[in-house]
């Protein structure tokens, strides 16, 4: 649970808890792709196209938690933290959602099936991609308790520790993905060519989803840095 800082509170419309909530938004959509990959490898056609729907709503909530964040935050003199590197985190936290939905709205307008030879593989690229998201999330929660240190102290290698976290997810990720499209390249001939495109599509927007969570923690250790 994330406690609210007494510095953070000092700002009128400080960033910090909608930058949070948004983040929270995020990791929801990102949750469902795991719903989402199990049901299309289970062919269950009704289920993944109600998963998309609900990716659908998540992601306009976290849109609209966007713009309000947008919309009121101050000027950088009035903040704790740098407006363009809110706007950064910001922008890298809605890429986890957009393509939350990209991927499952393409998997869902195609009707693309997964080989049953990679479906496994498949899906534990996935989860893992998802787990960077959440484990920047961690990271992000702490901004009230870096605020409130000043960005010094103990606090700082607590997150440093979650960074190195999700460097290590992310590079994991990546084996996953290289292991997923070696796998893919030898069961190529046996499936419709435009299917096995739009999957190698989908690794891409999977490993892309990844290395954003990725970024939303570089853009904290540069917060860290100054």
């Amino acid at each position: 649970m994330v406690r609210k800082s007494s510095i953070t509170s000092m700002f009128a419309g400080s960033p910090v808890k909608p930058l949070q909530q948004h983040m929270e938004k995020a990791c929801e959509c990102a949750d469902q792709l795991n719903l989402f990959f199990k049901a299309v490898k289970n062919k269950d056609s009704e289920a993944f196209k109600r998963i998309h729907k609900n990716i659908s709503k998540l992601e306009v909530a976290a849109d609209e938690i966007k713009g309000n964040l947008r919309a009121h935050m101050p000027n950088s003199l009035f903040m704790p933290m740098p407006r363009e590197q809110v706007l950064d985190i910001v922008r890298l936290q809605d890429k986890i959602a957009n393509l939350s939905q990209d991927i499952s709205g393409i998997m869902t307008g195609r009707k693309t099936e997964l080989p049953k030879a990679v479906a496994d593989l498949f899906i534990s690229f996935v989860e893992r991609a998802v787990d960077a998201a959440h484990q920047a999330q961690e990271a992000i929660n702490e901004l009230d308790e870096l605020i409130e240190t000043g960005f010094r102290g103990r606090q700082i290698d607590v997150v440093q520790e979650m960074i190195a976290k999700l460097e290590k997810i992310e590079s994991q990720t990546d084996k996953l993905e290289r292991k997923l499209r070696h796998a893919m390249f030898k069961i190529e001939k046996e499936h419709p060519p435009l299917d096995m495109m739009f999957l190698y599509r989908m690794i891409d927007q999977i490993g892309k989803l990844a290395a954003a969570s990725h970024q939303v923690g570089a853009r904290i250790q540069l917060l860290m840095a100054k």
